[in-house]
């Protein structure tokens, strides 16, 4: 699996609340889909969306008291994001991420937003996403750059 990180999805109770603290410190929003806000932040992107919907797309029950899955009690809100350029790249980095021991949280599909992408937890639970977003770039140094707002 590559050794890069190049997007933060952080779940947010009240968005609204969350994406007017981060433009006070002076952060700038990138070209957003609703109901999600980008920020591009140098060669990474770091996303707002809404806690709920987040675990919903990432395969979590917050409801789950089962130890070997992250639930309401392992799950931090947070899902780290790699970005590569195919959907083969997506597939062959999530069998990488299997065979080391991650969980499947969430087989590679195509997603509605019109990528490809899979989730998988680490032995402690951190949430991880391998994508492919044909409306982002992901550049020969490994930099992932926000596109025109789809995605």
């Amino acid at each position: 699996m590559d050794q890069r990180l190049s997007l933060v999805t952080l779940g947010v109770a009240d968005m609204d609340r969350a994406k007017d603290f981060y433009t006070a410190l002076g952060w700038e929003t990138g070209p957003s889909p609703e109901h999600i806000v980008f920020f591009q932040t140098g060669g990474m992107v770091v996303a707002l969306w809404e806690r709920m919907a987040l675990a919903v797309d990432s395969g979590i029950d917050l409801d789950d008291e089962d130890e070997d899955t992250p639930g309401s009690e392992g799950w931090g809100g947070k899902v780290l994001g790699l970005n590569v350029g195919s959907a083969g790249d997506v597939d062959e980095q999530f069998a990488t991420a299997v065979d080391a021991g991650a969980t499947v949280l969430r087989r590679p599909a195509t997603r509605y937003w019109g990528g490809y992408s899979g989730i998988f937890a680490d032995p402690d639970g951190h949430v991880w996403e391998i994508a492919h977003n044909p409306y982002w770039t992901v550049t020969d140094e490994g930099q992932t750059l926000l596109g025109d707002g789809r995605g």
